[in-house]
């Protein structure tokens, strides 16, 4: 198995002790796409309010995927973790605007809190051909 750490300027740079993706090659690739929570990229700033944060968070874990060699439709499984499950419609709602079918398996877990602040942190698995 051969491991390579992926890092992108394009989403926010690590804030503790993980990398924004690993890519393991062994037959395909699998990349372990790390929690993206609503920080821009340049600003290093909380998008404000929970819709702009989960459109920073997709755009977040876009940018991390393309930076792999891939794009959101190439992510198998997706973590989302919310300390408000009632916005999980919009969750939905906004997620169905940057997927297409087939559309990933996928877990959504209320949480108390999270880095920053933040109101909402998703995690993805990718798996790219060889």
């Amino acid at each position: 198995m051969t491991k390579q750490i992926i890092h992108t300027a394009d989403a926010p740079q690590a804030i503790g002790t993980y990398s924004q993706a690993v890519r393991v090659r062994g037959g395909g690739y699998t990349i372990y796409l790390s929690g993206q929570i609503g920080l821009n990229p340049v600003s290093m700033r909380m998008a404000d309010g929970i819709e702009a944060q989960i459109q920073q968070v997709f755009s977040n874990l876009k940018a991390v995927a393309a930076a792999s060699d891939g794009g959101l439709n190439d992510i198998v499984k997706l973590n989302i973790y919310l300390t408000d499950l009632g916005n999980f419609a919009l969750v939905n709602e906004i997620m169905s605007s940057h997927f297409s079918q087939p559309y990933p398996a996928r877990a959504a877990v209320g949480v108390k809190a999270l880095p920053r602040d933040a109101l909402v942190e998703m995690d993805a698995v990718m798996v790219l051909q060889s």
